[in-house]
């Protein structure tokens, strides 16, 4: 497949970016500073500000589907309003460009702990990573109401770290996965990129969000 990548060079992205090249599919990174990503067989980097619709219209001519791992950083200042920002002209680019498939990585705050009581919404929630929990949650209020896309939405769980790739995890829906004992439920990052390439190569979640887990 042709899939283009947003946020190749981030945690999550990069781990997709090894996934999808390892299966064999072209791969066109979106990236403000091409330079910062190396070249690879299979791999096109194009130079986009994915803040402009128009470039990001693009970008995505001719490609099959759209993986994006946007985040502008865990430093932004801004982060909730530049997430909006930065959504807004990828889903806007997506439809410009005909891109009906996306799918977009969020985070674990919008996932239930309980009966209508999500994480981020609990006392214990860190509040450096709160703006940007919020910014993720909205994005999949909005994704909801989009009739024109083939979206999902995957959350990882709450611990998402560097590990192995195993290729096997579980998977839920809008609840937060439990883990073992006292321990929350966590997978690799590269585990998370071979959930998010199985849905696109073999799409289980269209207008879902889905959540993924190996322990």
């Amino acid at each position: 497949m042709k899939i283009a990548l947003i946020g190749a060079t981030g945690f999550v992205g990069n781990a997709v970016l090894n996934e999808l090249l390892s299966r064999g599919h072209a791969v066109t990174a979106l990236a403000r500073h091409p330079e910062k990503i190396a070249a690879r067989a299979g791999l096109q980097v194009v130079r986009a500000d994915v803040l402009d619709p128009a470039q990001v219209a693009t970008a995505l001519k001719g490609q099959d589907a759209l993986v994006s791992a946007y985040n502008p950083g865990w430093s932004e200042p801004r982060i909730y309003e530049v997430f909006g920002q930065g959504y807004d002209a990828i889903l806007a680019g997506a439809k410009q460009a005909g891109v009906k498939r996306v799918l977009a990585v969020g985070g674990a705050g919008s996932l239930e702990v309980a009966p209508g009581l999500q994480l981020v919404d609990t006392p214990e929630f860190p509040a450096e990573w709160k703006q940007g929990a919020l910014a993720a949650r909205d994005l999949l209020t909005r994704l909801r109401g989009e009739s024109s896309l083939d979206w999902s939405f995957v959350s990882p769980p709450i611990a998402l770290a560097p590990g192995e790739r195993t290729g096997r995890y579980r998977v839920g829906g809008d609840q937060l996965l439990p883990g073992q004992g006292d321990q929350p439920s966590g997978i690799s990052v590269a585990d998370l990129a071979v959930a998010i390439v199985d849905e696109i190569e073999k799409p289980q979640h269209v207008r879902q969000r889905f959540t993924v887990a190996s322990h």
